[in-house]
């Protein structure tokens, strides 16, 4: 079928409204305060005695499905609000990037009140060719209710805007390069990391094989990563102190796509919390990406590349010491 039509089919969607989608749960404080938690908020902030508020940020992760994709409460619509998207990867425009993702807040929303929200398909640009390949910018909006027996109030809504593109070169999985090409093609190196006059204790720390942290001498914070002023108490006055490198992974994600050279893909990406009582970001190294958990126990090992000119804090799960990466 030629683009043209295939896309009037595609396009004739504009504009439909899809159902509900319900929320499993009311809005609760356990789940409040869960979510304070591995954000790092103060969930005392939002339970005031007597009113406890839902945090804003929350409006979409009340109505997601859960681990089990597609698996919503009864009531809920069967019909797939992706639908466009799925009608445009079936005719090979199935890359993505450039995901826009705005939320709106109405009010807040309390404790009790149970949630939903409906879709509509709200634009489909006209054909845009850029350096990735040739594609279309798809606009959804979620509009999230507060079901109530005397009318649904709107709470708020999400535009989610995503380019779907068909690769101008695509590459087929395992398909090796001419050797020639491969000779000729330059080895691409890891991007340096910019230093300023606060981070870079950080980097001559690493390359002596130190894991230095910042430390305010106002109040003995730990912050990192590294910037002029205290946030707790505004002092401009700071030293550093040597980590041990010890730590447990907080949380971590799995990098897919897209692929980047020179880093190795699927690629751990890992929040770790140190013993001293801060956080930083890294790779882990020496275990397959599916088998990062979080709570492992890591130890810091600091690698070398780009010929020696670049050293990385990299974090091995303590099981492991002493095994190749």
């Amino acid at each position: 079928m030629a683009e043209n039509e295939w896309m009037n089919e595609v396009r004739a969607l504009v504009g439909k409204e899809y159902g509900r989608i319900y929320a499993w749960d009311k809005i609760n404080a356990p789940m409040i305060r869960q979510w304070c938690e591995i954000m790092g908020v103060d969930p005392a902030r939002y339970m005031a005695e007597g009113a406890v508020i839902a945090p804003p940020a929350m409006l979409q992760v009340w109505c997601m499905e859960g681990l089990i994709a597609n698996n919503y409460p009864p009531g809920s619509t069967k019909e797939n609000p992706y639908e466009a998207l799925k009608l445009m990867e079936a005719h090979g425009v199935a890359s993505v990037v450039a995901v826009n993702s705005e939320l709106t807040f109405g009010r807040d929303v309390l404790e009790g009140e149970r949630l939903y929200y409906s879709t509509r398909l709200d634009s489909i640009s006209e054909q845009k060719t850029t350096g990735l390949g040739t594609g279309y910018f798809v606009t959804l909006c979620m509009t999230f209710f507060s079901e109530k027996a005397t009318g649904d109030e709107e709470v708020g809504s999400l535009l989610f805007r995503v380019f779907k593109f068909n690769p101008a070169n695509p590459v087929k999985p395992g398909a090796d390069k001419p050797k020639a090409e491969a000779a000729a093609a330059p080895v691409a190196k890891r991007p340096m990391p910019g230093m300023s006059d606060d981070t870079r204790f950080f980097w001559e720390g690493a390359r002596a094989g130190k894991l230095l942290i910042q430390r305010c001498k106002g109040c003995g914070e730990l912050r990192h990563p590294p910037g002029p002023v205290c946030p707790s108490c505004h002092s401009f006055e700071w030293d550093t102190v040597e980590a041990s490198g010890r730590g447990t992974v907080y949380s971590f994600v799995v990098m897919h796509y897209p692929e980047v050279a020179p880093f190795d893909h699927p690629n751990p990406i890992v929040l770790i919390a140190l013993e001293e009582g801060t956080r930083l970001i890294s790779q882990m190294v020496g275990i397959a990406p599916g088998d990062v958990r979080i709570g492992q126990a890591v130890q810091v090992e600091f690698n070398r590349f780009n010929d020696g000119e670049l050293v990385l804090p990299q974090f091995r799960p303590v099981a492991t010491q002493g095994v190749a990466a």
